[in-house]
This record gives structure tokens, sequence and C-alpha cells, in this order.
């Protein structure tokens, strides 16, 4: 009887363990979900400079009493444009939201502002990607919903949009509202 090459077995064997890593992935509740350590947690820490004259975005902001939104943008981000309406709609019901610019050009981040609308009570700059990096921040636009202590109660990865505002931002609103 044939003796088989231990060699022939690696592709098989790579094949099984990839499939079932696939298939793992495949049975979480949300698949497209980025996770966030900092979730149930006190914010991270973090040193902005000013956007122009508009306020600056500070700890304190984040320790104040009631629900906020922290919002990473950017002037170059074209899914940024996309949720836009749906930041100045938050922020019409009272919602405060907290900007940090990421990685832009401060011109553009305030023509886009001027041009859009600015729903933001403050806005930082992030220039190098050293806030964003703190906050586990793959891409802009990311959005973290804190309540009135300084938590992370969700981080939502992408563009807000009215499906994602009512399945998600909502409900983490109303939870850090005690709702």
């Amino acid at each position: 009887m044939p003796r088989l090459p231990i060699l022939a077995l690696i592709p098989p064997v790579a094949f099984v363990g990839l499939a079932a890593l696939f298939y793992t992935g495949m049975q979480r509740e949300d698949p497209d979900a980025l996770p966030s350590t900092f979730v149930g947690r006190d914010a991270p820490a973090f040193s902005l400079t000013s956007l122009g004259d508009r306020p600056k975005v500070d700890r304190a902001a984040l320790e104040a009493d009631g629900v906020k939104l922290v919002n990473f943008w950017a002037s170059w981000c074209a899914p940024c444009r996309v949720e836009h309406p749906a930041l100045e709609g938050l922020a019409a019901e009272g919602i405060a939201i907290h900007g940090i610019n990421y990685k832009d050009v401060p011109e553009n981040a305030e023509a886009f502002l001027s041009e859009l609308g600015d729903p933001y009570t403050s806005v930082g700059e992030d220039a190098e990607g050293r806030t964003a990096r703190d906050w586990g921040v793959y891409g802009v636009p990311e959005t973290f919903v804190i309540d009135g202590e300084g938590r992370v109660l969700l981080r939502f990865a992408g563009p807000i949009t009215e499906r994602s505002l009512e399945g998600k931002i909502r409900p983490a609103i109303a939870e850090a509202r005690g709702e």
C-alpha cells in the first residue's frame, strides 16, 4: 500500500480550517458590525485643535449631562455627504453632536460645513489621525453614541442612513436616555 506524503495533507486541512472560519463568521448576529472595545467603557481621551472659530471638542463636552454623538468626518469623504442630512436632523431634535474632522485640510472642512450646514455643537481637528486611531476608527464616517456619563454605548461605522438611524442610532439614544 503506497504512503501518502505529508505535504499532500496541507491543502485539504487548510481548506477545512478556512471553511470553519468562514462558517463561524457568517453565524454572527450582525456580520457587518465592526466591534469596539470601548462599548460600555468611558470614551477614550483625546487632544484636538479647534476648526476655525468653532467651539472645540473637549473631554468636558463628552461628560456633560445628556446623550451626545461623536462623529468622525472629512470633506473628502463622499459617504459623509450622504449622512449629513441625518446629522442635521438629529441636531434639530436637540441631540448634541461633536464632530472630529479627520485628516482634512481646514479650509476644505470649513467649506464643507458652509455648503451643507453645520450640525455640530463643537468641532475638533484630527489632522494626523491620532484621535481616530485611539478610538479604533477604521474610516470615516464613524459615529459613537455617548451617554451622560461619558460612556460609549454604540459605535456605528459607515454613513447614517434612515435604516441605520431607526435600527441602531435611535435605540442607542433611547438607551442613553434610560428609555
